[in-house]
């Protein structure tokens, strides 16, 4: 084989290995992609149900209920919409109703949420940007449909 040949060869090794290299990259990072979505959203269908989401808001006033064990449904609101929220461990210590709350899971088919992980807010002013954000947008909403 001659040198330019071996050196054609060389090259189009390297591009395939980059090639299937960005392609695995880029298969891992949307697979771990969660994003956020109000209740409002969600309701609205514009959630996606095959994959992991996030969904803030803030819980509901008397909608805490214990299940058995560690088993518990609350109900997660932007103020115009709510989404029913099943959880199965451990809250933090900050999980109180009428706080806001983020949590990350997937949507089930009858529209509840099964929660994997729920965060609590760190201290008494603070609301996450995002649900900052998504109740603001719902309350221009429906200040709009009314």
């Amino acid at each position: 084989m001659k040198p330019r040949h071996k050196r054609f060869t060389l090259i189009a090794v390297a591009i395939a290995g980059l090639i299937v290299a960005s392609v695995l990259v880029m298969n891992a990072l949307r697979s771990n992609t969660s994003y956020f979505f109000s209740p409002t959203r969600v309701v609205a269908n514009e959630a996606p149900r095959d994959r992991t989401i996030r969904i803030g808001g803030v819980v509901k006033k008397d909608s805490i209920k214990r299940l058995k064990g560690l088993d518990m449904e609350f109900i997660v609101t932007d103020n115009v919409a709510d989404v029913k929220v099943f959880y199965s461990g451990i809250l933090p210590d900050l999980f109180a109703e009428e706080k806001s709350v983020v949590t990350k899971g997937r949507l089930q088919a009858d529209g509840t949420f099964k929660a994997e992980q729920v965060l609590a807010k760190h201290d008494e002013k603070y609301i996450p940007p995002e649900v900052a954000e998504a109740m603001k947008k719902a309350k221009e909403l429906k200040a709009k449909s009314q």
